[in-house]
């Protein structure tokens, strides 16, 4: 590779683009602000209405169905997010606005009143909206098509969002049960403002992604944004979509974490360690956690098959993250038992089920965003990213509805019948795999040669000129 003195946007740091870790520090925050008001929110609405720390004093199953439906809006909002992007803004701008919207939403929650509860989540899910799918976008771009560097990309990327995670389960978990719910709320939004002031001074590394497509210079792209999909383009929209089936039923059994797995540890787990009783909401940390220290790892290990010659095509990577995390549920149930016979469950269950799900999160999650941005036609980019996450919202839904379920059907019966499911819904799609693999028309397979023919360096001696 040429090591001529480049545009400070083509600069690279650790073997990627220096926009990478703009967009990665970007997205940290944004999650620390999400994450952070998830960790507390479902405790806030169940706490008791009196007393020197008081929530809302809602029912278990009423804060779960409102959990459910806040969670959904947010991912859905990124359908409207994306087309305001592709038709208006672009990405770029679509991200400044989204976290202008984040900043305004957590910190008016911090205000104890019902009308600013209300105004802040919906601020929050239009903030969200406009941030997610745009800043996903963006990252697909920082890479030319048939890179194999991009899914390490998106895992970096993965990385930043759950740092963000691991420490708002920690910081604006503690500080929300401990000092106050609103407090918690206003340390969220703190946050953000601080995700928006860098992702405003490091625009000088942008300067080639998330732009406008229908102010662009390029004819090509300009055509692009016009005629109609190619067949190839559909075929692939088709495989897109059929693929998003494995992202709803991920997601719906993933999102028990913010909601019933988080009322399980607050309700029924021995919390108490070396004579310290650990907060519920930092149990939330641990998928975060255990993202941080096996993401690059995973990515690697499916990196290594590819190079290999063996099966590490997106839609297969998906499919087993499917499977693991729902074998993740085995130890819930494990947790259910031990709990009905003896009135109490050890932590350990949740541990080696967080385990589980992060693997599988690991093999879905950063690689779906990825595979999006390989197989979305040019002019639905942003859309296509926006309809994954709104696929995710209406898992988070599906969460919502298993977690007041429980209430009927009991605990150890749901965590159960969502192993089973996910794990006999994955063998099911990997049956038609080869098939769907065909209507990508080999948008995967040129990844190796790229590699082989580019040795990228791991740093960019002139990150510094």
């Amino acid at each position: 590779m040429s090591t001529a003195i480049k545009q400070p946007h083509q600069r690279e740091l650790f073997g990627h683009p220096v926009g990478l870790f703009i967009l990665f520090f970007t997205e940290m925050w944004e999650r620390f602000s999400y994450y952070g008001m998830r960790a507390i929110l479902v405790l806030y609405l169940v706490a008791q209405a009196t007393g020197d720390n008081a929530g809302l004093g809602w029912t278990n199953g009423e804060a779960l169905a409102l959990y459910g439906w806040y969670t959904m809006l947010v991912y859905v909002a990124s359908i409207p997010g994306g087309w305001i992007a592709d038709k208006f803004l672009g990405q770029k701008k679509s991200v400044l606005y989204g976290g202008i919207l984040l900043v305004a939403g957590h910190s008016i929650l911090a205000i104890e009143q019902m009308w600013a509860f209300y105004t802040g989540l919906g601020l929050i899910i239009a903030g969200v909206g406009m941030l997610k799918p745009n800043i996903s976008t963006m990252v697909g771009g920082l890479y030319k098509q048939g890179d194999i560097r991009r899914d390490k990309g998106f895992t970096i990327f993965y990385i930043g969002i759950n740092i963000g995670a691991f420490l708002s389960s920690l910081i604006v978990g503690y500080v929300g049960e401990v000092h106050g719910w609103h407090y918690g709320f206003g340390l969220a939004g703190i946050g953000m403002a601080l995700g928006l002031l860098q992702y405003l001074v490091g625009q000088k590394y942008l300067k080639t992604v998330g732009n406008f497509t229908g102010d662009s210079e390029n004819e090509e792209e300009k055509a692009a944004m016009k005629r109609p999909l190619t067949k190839v383009e559909k075929d692939r929209v088709v495989v897109l979509f059929i693929s998003f089936l494995l992202v709803i039923v991920f997601w719906g059994a993933f999102e028990q974490a913010g909601g019933l797995m988080n009322i399980y540890a607050m309700d029924n787990t021995n919390r108490m360690l070396m004579g310290w009783e650990v907060p519920a909401s930092w149990f939330q940390s641990l998928n975060a956690m255990f993202i941080i220290f096996l993401g690059t790892s995973v990515a690697a290990y499916w990196a290594s098959r590819k190079l290999k010659g063996k099966n590490a095509t997106s839609l297969f990577k998906m499919i087993i993250g499917l499977i693991i995390m729902g074998t993740g549920f085995f130890f819930m149930s494990a947790a259910s038992a031990q709990f009905e016979s003896t009135g109490s469950s050890a932590m350990y269950w949740l541990v080696l089920a967080y385990l589980f799900h992060t693997i599988g999160e690991l093999c879905i999650s950063p690689v779906a965003l990825s595979y999006i941005t390989k197989l979305a036609p040019l002019k639905y980019a942003s859309l296509m990213m926006g309809v994954y996450f709104a696929m995710t919202g209406f898992g988070n839904k599906l969460a919502g509805l298993l977690g007041e379920a429980s209430e009927k059907l009991g605990e150890f019966t749901i965590f159960t019948g969502i192993a089973m499911f996910c794990v006999a819904f994955g063998l099911i799609v990997m049956v038609f795999r080869k098939k769907l693999e065909t209507l990508t028309h080999g948008a995967e397979d040129n990844e190796h040669e790229i590699l082989e023919a580019e040795k990228y360096e791991l740093a960019d001696p002139d990150i510094n000129n």
